[in-house]
């Protein structure tokens, strides 16, 4: 990941008191879980020519031609009467559109399906509020908080919605949004999509195309699969975690680090089952460093998955987390990490691992 600037405002005394996560409960509009559903900060400024095809790889050249001309063809004019011509809806809306009007990206890891995705929503000719771009969890979070209809009528009037790391480990959320794409279908919505590999598939091959297609059922003939080779870094493991703070370090860089929230491991915990993860992103609101004591093994499966949403909206933002107690690596149990949602276990251990390096400079600057 890019490293993020320390923030400013080191130095020996801050002008206030550290934040607190625990002390925080968003209550946030709809209006505003819809609007923030756009690439993370870090893809703000990627496109497809930021993209630097591997020579030695023709099919990731070949991605970045189909999904341009992919983006261009979205082009059906402003409101939903544009998007039922362009989808070859005329009396009857509710007619399910003939041929492949989506997309699915498919390749190993570090082959740039992020950034691509990230590149086709900029690209297409329509205003944010007419695109949509999110991960499963989050659009599943999306529903939790509006409601499905709510939802279903909220997102029918974009243009394109852009699914990242789709879910393909747990078959209840699996049919929820299954659901929810089908009725976007019909509204003439476009779909672009990424995934990541089944529980027990994560060793067998490179690539989960038929793994999605069959998953979405329904919904695969609209799918048009990009297969991106590119080299696999599945099986390079998980990087080191930096070793872990005093206390003392931790407290004192909170409370001469700007903008720092400070808490306790456990209660932060505990609130994060208070406080709906669609409103993680909101629970950082200018937050600039994340410094926390006491960091222990997570005790069960929900606060676990809590914490994994947390990361990758820290993550998204690219929060540094400064942590005493055990490095992020001992987070989750064996059994966790052999079990269906190990893939977001490791994911969230990375980006965290990767957050922890970036507090460093926090560190160094005081």
């Amino acid at each position: 990941m890019s490293s993020s600037p320390a923030p400013s405002g080191t130095g020996p005394i801050a002008d206030a008191a550290p934040l607190s996560l625990c002390a925080r409960e968003p209550h946030v509009p709809a209006d505003r879980l819809v609007a923030e559903m756009v690439p993370p900060p870090r893809f703000d400024s990627v496109r497809f020519s930021t993209y630097i095809p591997d020579p030695n790889q023709p099919s990731q050249t070949e991605a970045v031609q189909v999904l341009a001309g992919f983006a261009a063809g979205l082009d059906g004019g402003a409101g939903g009467s544009g998007k039922r011509r362009l989808f070859g809806f005329g009396k009857a809306p509710k007619k399910a559109p003939s041929g492949p009007r989506g997309v699915y990206l498919d390749g190993g890891y570090g082959v740039g399906k992020t950034h691509l995705l990230a590149s086709l929503w900029h690209a297409t000719p329509a205003e944010p509020e007419l695109k949509a771009f999110g991960t499963f969890v989050e659009l599943t979070n999306l529903v939790g908080a509006l409601g499905f209809q709510k939802t279903v009528q909220t997102l029918s009037g974009h243009r394109l919605l852009c699914i990242d790391e789709f879910e393909l480990d747990d078959p209840g959320d699996t049919v929820l949004v299954s659901t929810l794409l089908g009725k976007l279908v019909d509204a003439g919505v476009a779909l672009a999509a990424t995934s990541n590999t089944l529980p027990g598939k994560l060793g067998e091959g490179r690539f989960a195309s038929a793994d999605f297609l069959r998953e979405i059922q329904g919904l695969s003939a609209h799918f048009r699969a990009l297969r991106i080779d590119g080299e696999d870094y599945r099986h390079r493991g998980l990087p080191e975690a930096p070793p872990p703070y005093s206390d003392e370090q931790v407290t004192e860089t909170a409370n001469s680090t700007e903008g720092a929230s400070l808490d306790a491991f456990s209660p932060l915990l505990e609130h994060l089952a208070r406080v709906h993860p669609s409103r993680y992103g909101a629970l950082t609101d200018g937050i600039r460093a994340v410094c926390l004591t006491g960091v222990r093994p997570v005790p069960d499966q929900s606060t676990a998955l809590r914490l994994v949403v947390l990361a990758d909206r820290l993550y998204d933002r690219e929060v540094p987390v400064m942590a005493s107690g055990l490095p992020f690596d001992q987070l989750f149990s064996e059994e966790m990490l052999n079990g269906g949602y190990r893939k977001k276990y490791f994911r969230a251990i990375s980006r965290l691992t990767a957050l922890a390096r970036d507090a460093g400079k926090l560190a160094n600057s005081r």
